[in-house]
């Protein structure tokens, strides 16, 4: 009897909802049996650059005016290295130099392997050398899932894998680690700039982006100041343009992708402010 009432009920509320297709909130799912499907989160790292030389780029120009910018962002280190553990693991482990040294599993990719989220690491120039001795323009230091166990898990993969994944199954969590040049590690500005225009391009034009995706750019430093003070752009379909005052760090960009992954926050992120004012 409780079978045959509720295919009633839902009987009912189609034929409702039929009559009404142009109210708002409308969908034809009956109230309360609705589940928003997953988000696909994407994260870019970019090098050695501050908020005003990101923004000399005309294409990260173009970005930060039609998206959400977080204007009072700051790396937490110098150099490298560190700012990409905070990123990946919530803290810099103690380290103040690029030197690489193993360290235990205890980041981003394990937790999200462990709660059975899908997830891939796109580096540009990693070849069949592997995660430490894949040659220049390619950089281990700018790879901080090669750091996690002392080598890389089958989820770290060629950037050239990428255009596959987005036509098929795209994991709901892409890191992408441009190489030394596109990065602008290496390279100037306008060439980075070009490189971001092609790969967001690539990324916006997708299904998994689309469909309610969120893409998040960040500078892993800026160009050595005390200050730190680098940009981050938050590109999502369902928002416009929007400026955040509120202070952040690598470490509320982990909090906030842990949150849109449904995990726990690693350290230093469990304490800190995730950019919820620009992620829809």
């Amino acid at each position: 009897m409780v079978s045959i009432i509720k295919v009633t009920l839902n009987i009912k509320w189609l034929a409702i909802c039929a009559l009404l297709v142009t109210a708002a909130g409308c969908t034809g799912v009956e109230p309360g049996n609705a589940a928003a499907p997953p988000r696909h989160v994407f994260l870019i790292v970019m090098e050695n650059h501050s908020a005003a030389e990101a923004l000399s780029g005309p294409f990260v120009a173009s970005l930060a005016a039609q998206y959400g910018v977080a204007a009072d962002y700051h790396a937490v280190a110098h150099p490298s290295v560190p700012n990409y553990l905070a990123l990946t693991s919530g803290q810099t482990w103690g380290s103040v130099d690029d030197s690489y040294r193993v360290l235990p599993r205890s980041d981003l990719g394990d937790q999200l392997s462990a709660a059975g989220v899908s997830w891939k690491a796109y580096m540009e120039g990693l070849g069949p050398q592997g995660c430490l001795k894949s040659p220049v323009p390619y950089d281990p230091g700018h790879n901080p899932f090669a750091f996690y166990g002392g080598a890389c898990p089958t989820n770290v993969v060629p950037l050239s894998a990428q255009a596959a994944d987005l036509a098929g199954t795209t994991p709901r969590f892409s890191w992408i680690t441009p190489d030394r040049c596109h990065d602008g590690h290496d390279c100037p500005v306008a060439t980075s700039d070009a490189w971001l225009r092609q790969e967001v391009g690539t990324i916006t034009s997708s299904r998994a982006w689309s469909s309610n995706g969120v893409l998040f750019i960040t500078w892993d430093e800026d160009d050595g100041s005390s200050d730190n003070h680098v940009l981050t752009l938050v590109v999502a379909p369902s928002t416009g343009h929007r400026v955040s005052s509120h202070p952040y760090n690598h470490y509320s960009l982990l909090a906030t992708v842990e949150d849109l992954m449904g995990v726990g926050r690693l350290a230093n992120a469990a304490q800190a402010s995730p950019l919820s004012d620009l992620t829809p």
